[in-house]
């Protein structure tokens, strides 16, 4: 990655003070510094590092504000699913609660393309949103060609459908569920993550807790954002298959977090639609 004064991160006030240093970022995903990919890609792989493309990313006004990878055993950490989570320079989108973002993910072990979601984060408890490929398009750009100009390219002209994002978070926040609508949302939410209800251990309405007085409210945007901190943050207690009360463990597999994170942004459009 670039050692030039633009990448200097830090002291951006409109991110909330949530700006990602080099150092914290190569220490939270060193995999984006990869310096080669993985032994075992043909000839027509096109090894670009996920470095050189933020790089593309900064220059073009974006700054990363969070990054991770994926646990690995077997595999080199230089080579692991990562993500990285940017926020525009300059943000013109204004959310009560919450920052419009560019969802970066990649790998170089040929498990995964170049690939740009939307996402959102909550300030008042730094969650992060994905936004369903249903609602906004994902794209995918493979390790071949012109990586760089396409990912931004990709990245621009999703951050230009931001206010569209921030109008959709509006109606969320406009829409009452009734009890049993809530009571519903967190029953599928819940099957997201165990398949059967006798799994879970626990009933679907303990994922309607409330952990800050900020989340309270009977609106879909308070409820969906309550769900999902529940259901991948874990902390909730459930009954294990061996009769055990034990707490529910954080989602920290990428994978999972992008899935389930878009299955819930999927049910809450269709409750908008309803």
């Amino acid at each position: 990655m670039s050692t030039s004064p633009d990448l200097s991160f830090a002291g951006h006030d409109q991110l909330f003070g949530r700006s990602l240093s080099l150092e914290s970022l190569q220490a939270q995903a060193p995999a984006v510094f990869a310096p080669s990919a993985d032994g075992e890609r043909s000839a027509r792989y096109t090894f670009i590092p996920s470095a050189r493309v933020l790089d593309g990313l900064v220059a073009a006004g974006f700054v990363p504000v969070e990054a991770r990878q994926a646990r690995t055993r077997s595999a080199s950490v230089l080579h692991a699913r990562h993500v990285i989570r940017l926020r525009r320079r300059l943000e013109t989108v204004q959310l009560r609660d919450s920052v419009p973002e560019i969802v970066f993910l990649n790998s170089h072990n040929g498990t995964s393309a170049y690939q740009l979601r939307v996402g959102l984060s909550r300030v008042v408890c730094t969650n992060g949103l994905i936004v369903s490929h249903g609602a906004f398009p994902t794209f995918s750009v493979a390790h071949r060609g012109n990586v760089v100009d396409d990912v931004v390219a990709h990245a621009l002209g999703i951050s230009e459908r931001f206010e569209i994002l921030a109008a959709q978070v509006e109606r969320m926040e406009q829409r009452e569920l009734a009890p049993e609508e809530r009571i519903r949302f967190a029953e599928r939410a819940l099957a997201l993550r165990y398949q059967e209800p006798a799994e879970a251990g626990m009933a679907a309405s303990v994922l309607l807790s409330c952990r800050r007085g900020e989340d309270a409210g009977e609106d879909l945007w308070r409820t969906l954002n309550r769900v999902q901190e529940n259901l991948l943050r874990g902390g909730m207690l459930r009954r294990s298959p061996g009769g055990r009360l034990v707490r529910t463990r954080r989602i920290t597999s990428i994978r999972e977090d992008v899935r389930i994170n878009s299955a819930l942004w999927e049910m809450a459009a269709e409750v908008l639609a309803s």
